[in-house]
């Protein structure tokens, strides 16, 4: 029996073990805790029970995650999506229950008793398998740039409809478990009591949160946040359990109600680690209630619930595209990217089995074949252009046509400018380009963006500026220029790998955040990087000057030169309690103060070679002289040396210099 900093220290070195191996494969964390789980639980190398405590522990995860949920829950983005979401998304999540329980009737029908599955446990095996990993896919269509293209859309949609599935699921699931002639009573009360509940939290809550928070926000206070966010979360997950429902139902409402406040993104940034924290372990425990003997034993049987559950999933999803009106190639790409299980699954499934509603057997083999689905779901969806292609006939000239309709719009187009991304930094820049009769032509992956700009006459056609074909098709070879208007820096260097490929010569002007990878992108091919953040400072500062009464010349010419030096004298800055530290290779000013004890007293700069060490001496303050960092700069005692350089270099210059 391990004590609870045992199993504690356990699961937290057994995650990290399975998260750094994850990753050096590139696939998800989440899968690298269930891994763990699997390998340390009492059906394999048994040094961790799945007991009470763990549980306690692990739904803490489930109860972060819904409160993140909530955070994200938008009436905006809900009325915007309304089609998506309440259509495409509530008739997957409804047919997919259906069908599980049709399925469940028919093994009922025509196999053995063994086989026979009750329709509480058919139900709430359903709603585990309606869904999909928003962890998962929302990641895979970030990196691959498809979040705003046509089946991008369905997909977010539908995932945003799961989400709010889960609710109303949590509440029905454990009521399942009651004898059938007192279900609807169950059922009844349980809606009644998460309706009053809910009035409560949302009518009282909503008038409460945003005065409370105001207040704790004027102590300035980034302990008393914290602790005030914790206690929402948790005060209101205790009022539901309290009402015999689910903590993580309370925890969805503390998220909504924070979410109309201005301070639901601080929010989301301080809740963070706890969530992903508690939920790996959440997962952990997942993995621990897998089999591994039992699922070799029927290995064919995971395989069938494993191919059966994902073809159905993506054939139904696929189907329902169709019939919102997509394409038979966005709709093939829907159903591929959502046919896999998700954590939410697991969440359901846990439930269900805690509510005696799944037996152990079923239990494990569905646990197996959810897991292996969340395995390939990376592969499916970094193939399922190829797929698509395929399968559908029309796929291969469907994109065909659009690079035909792109080199038909850009073929008489000579010395244009290529604006890679038209949101508002590439329409602002078509913009100016405009006015000065430059010709320009813009490509966008926003279908419903693309439309409207053509219908007002503007010069951009839908394209995937890091494909090559686009590239080709929008006259990279016959282009005087090339702007990447998204500040995305993976995206960025894709793009730039293919114009060096294709037009090694053409300028490139890259939009980024800040100087972070500037050298990056220089490096990659980058003929000009415009970081936001350093040309926002620029303008700030050469319009004060400007108002101080400095004559413009001068101030056009310090702006000129700050471009010139590639914004060295501005790259760094002192950090803060507010400032977030765990990038190690961002760019940062640090002062040293050197006392009586600090080694580098009397010696020359030259000598102590910080620049070997990757850090910066920008200057020297000697009582209340600034003095110019020369290399044979004698160090004194009372000196404070201004370093800048990574996290890492400048405090390894800092140890050499005390």
């Amino acid at each position: 029996m391990v004590s609870g900093l045992e199993l504690t220290l356990l699961l937290l070195f057994s995650a990290v073990l399975g998260v750094v191996a994850f990753r050096m494969l590139h696939l998800p964390p989440m899968l690298g805790y269930l891994a763990v789980g699997v390998l340390i639980g009492p059906h394999a190398l048994a040094l961790a029970e799945n007991d009470t405590a763990t549980h306690a522990l692990a739904e803490f995860g489930v109860v972060f995650l819904m409160f993140s949920i909530g955070l994200e829950f938008s009436l905006a983005q809900l009325r915007a999506m309304r089609r998506i979401v309440f259509g495409l998304g509530l008739a997957q999540v409804v047919l997919t229950i259906v069908a599980t329980m049709v399925v469940s009737w028919l093994v009922a029908r025509y196999l053995p008793p063994a086989w026979h599955v009750g329709w509480q446990a058919a139900f709430a095996l359903g709603g585990a398998l309606a869904m999909s990993s928003t962890a998962i896919v929302s990641k895979l269509l970030t990196e691959r740039l498809e979040l705003s293209s046509d089946h991008g859309r369905r997909i977010i949609g539908i995932l945003l409809f799961q989400d709010l599935a889960v609710v109303p699921l949590l509440i029905m699931i454990p009521s399942l478990a009651e004898p059938p002639e007192q279900l609807a009573v169950t059922l009844g009360w349980a809606a009644l009591k998460a309706a009053l509940v809910l009035l409560l939290l949302l009518v009282v809550g909503q008038k409460l949160m945003g005065q409370w928070f105001t207040s704790v926000v004027k102590r300035r206070s980034q302990e008393l946040f914290m602790l005030n966010v914790l206690l929402v979360t948790l005060g209101a997950a205790w009022i539901t359990e309290r009402a015999g429902l689910s903590m993580a139902l309370g925890a969805f409402v503390a998220g909504m109600l924070i979410s109309e406040t201005p301070y639901k993104h601080q929010v989301e940034e301080d809740i963070k680690p706890f969530r992903d924290v508690l939920l790996g372990l959440f997962f952990i425990t997942i993995g621990m209630l897998l089999n591994l003997k039992l699922v070799i034993a029927n290995w064919w049987l995971v395989l069938l619930l494993l191919a059966l559950p994902v073809l159905l999933k993506f054939a139904l999803i696929a189907l329902l595209a169709r019939a919102f009106g997509s394409s038979l190639g966005v709709a093939l790409r829907t159903g591929l990217a959502l046919a896999q299980a998700g954590e939410f699954g697991f969440v359901l499934l846990n439930l269900a089995s805690g509510a005696r509603l799944v037996e152990p057997f079923l239990m494990q083999v569905v646990l197996a074949s959810m897991v292996l689905s969340m395995l390939v779901a990376p592969f499916v969806i970094a193939n399922s252009g190829w797929i698509a292609m395929k399968i559908a006939a029309n796929e291969w000239m469907l994109q065909s046509l659009q690079l035909t309709q792109l080199a038909t719009r850009t073929m008489a187009a000579q010395k244009h400018v290529i604006v890679a991304g038209f949101g508002r930094s590439g329409q602002s820049l078509a913009t100016l380009l405009t006015e000065e009769k430059l010709p320009w032509h813009a490509l966008d992956l926003d279908p419903e963006r693309v439309q409207e700009a053509q219908a007002a006459g503007a010069n951009v056609s839908y394209g995937d500026a890091g494909r090559r074909e686009a590239l080709v098709a929008a006259g990279i070879n016959r282009a005087s220029a090339l702007v990447i208007s998204f500040a995305d820096t993976r995206a960025a260097l894709k793009v730039l790998s293919l114009v060096h490929e294709l037009a090694p010569r053409l300028p490139v002007i890259v939009r980024a955040h800040d100087d972070t990878e500037l050298d990056v992108l220089k490096k990659a091919g980058a003929t000009e990087v415009v970081p936001e953040a350093l040309e926002s400072s620029l303008m700030l500062a050469s319009h004060a000057l400007v108002v101080m009464g400095v004559p413009l010349r001068r101030v056009v010419h310090r702006v000129q030169a700050a471009r010139d030096e590639r914004y060295a004298s501005l790259r760094g800055h002192f950090l803060g309690t507010s400032d977030i530290r765990d990038d190690h290779t961002y760019i940062r000013l640090h002062s040293v103060m050197l006392r009586d004890d600090a080694s580098s007293i009397g010696h020359r700069l030259l000598d102590l070679e910080l620049d070997d060490l990757g850090a910066e001496v920008t200057t020297i303050r000697r009582g209340n002289e600034r003095i110019e960092p020369k290399p044979e700069i004698e160090l004194l005692l009372g000196d404070v040396v201004v370093l800048r350089g990574s996290e890492d270099a400048v405090n390894r210059a800092e140890e050499r210099l005390l």
